[in-house]
Order: C-alpha cells, then sequence, then structure tokens
C-alpha cells in the first residue's frame, strides 16, 4: 500500500476486558476493497505482516498458518473469526486475537481499525511491531531497529498498567 494518509501515530491501549486490547488507526488513500486485498492477499501480505499468512480459505472457521521466515520464531496457527468483506476481517493469531475494521471514507480513502487483543506481558513488544509492520502497510519506510524506540516507549507506558513487559525473541 502507498499514499498513507495518516501518519505513523502510536497505537493505544485498553484494558477494559478480560486481556488487554492493542487499537491503531490509520486513514489509507484507497477504497476499501485495495485495503481488503492488502489484508487478505497472501502476496500483499508479505509486504507489511510479519510472518507469511497461508490461509484456508477467508470464510469462519477456515485454518490459518503463520509461518516466520528462516525460522525465526515457531510458527502460529489460527482460525478465521468473522469476515465482511471489504469491512471486517477477524481470526486468532496464535492466542492473540485480530481485527481489522475497515470504513469508507471521503475521498475514496479507508479507515482502518486494527486491534489486537493479547497477553499483557507481550503488550509492549507487540505494539512496537505492529507500528512497524502498520507504517509498511501505508507506504511508509522505517530503519530495521525502529521498533526498538517504540519499545521502550511503550514499555514504559504500559508497565506501570500491565507489569514487566517481554522483549523480542532471541537474536532480534
Amino acid at each position: 500500500m502507498n499514499d498513507s494518509i495518516t501518519p505513523n501515530t502510536e497505537g493505544t491501549l485498553s484494558t477494559d476486558g478480560a486481556r488487554p486490547v492493542l487499537r491503531f488507526e490509520r486513514v489509507l488513500a484507497q477504497p476499501p476493497e485495495a485495503v481488503w486485498r492488502a489484508i487478505t492477499d497472501r502476496e500483499e501480505l508479505k509486504a507489511w505482516f510479519p510472518c507469511d499468512v497461508i490461509a484456508d480459505a477467508w470464510k469462519p472457521g477456515a485454518a490459518i498458518s503463520f509461518p516466520f521466515a528462516g525460522d525465526r520464531a515457531p510458527t502460529l496457527t489460527g482460525t478465521v473469526l468473522e469476515v465482511d468483506e471489504p469491512r471486517l476481517l477477524a481470526y486468532t493469531w496464535g492466542e492473540e486475537t485480530l481485527r481489522f475494521v475497515l470504513t469508507p471514507e471521503p475521498g475514496g480513502r479507508t479507515r482502518l481499525v486494527f486491534t489486537d487483543e493479547l497477553d499483557p506481558a507481550a503488550a509492549a513488544r507487540n505494539a512496537a511491531g505492529w507500528q512497524v509492520c502498520l507504517a509498511r502497510l501505508t507506504g511508509e519506510t522505517s530503519a530495521d531497529d525502529a521498533w526498538k524506540v517504540f519499545f521502550d516507549r511503550y514499555v514504559a507506558a504500559f508497565e506501570p498498567k500491565l507489569g514487566p513487559q517481554e522483549g523480542p525473541p532471541a537474536g532480534h
């Protein structure tokens, strides 16, 4: 994706439910159908998602696997939970639940609200990673180690509410 309208903004954290939820919002210059392809097409996902995404189908109950390149992490599995093309996609990503809500905006743009319901100890690590990944989705570029700066900020913000935060896997 290219032509992001919203700058690379930080995610927010909600602790109202049973598990914390990270929330990111972006406005992309493309219509919902193009953004839908970016979040469901295996080749387009490779440009921004942190691992490969292999879905049996984009329908509720379908299996998904998430292999990481070079064995950086174990392959995760998931299940498609909700699909309303091109408005809503939700699935499990290992023990987490990812949700993409696409809303048409004036001028052929799309508002993307992305959430990640996750384990409290992973919040800072995932927030930093998703901030970098969503920047790639919107066409922004960042240094390979950009997540480190974001991670430190998220740790400072999240530790008082959630407790100790896990760092990245070894070798990152």
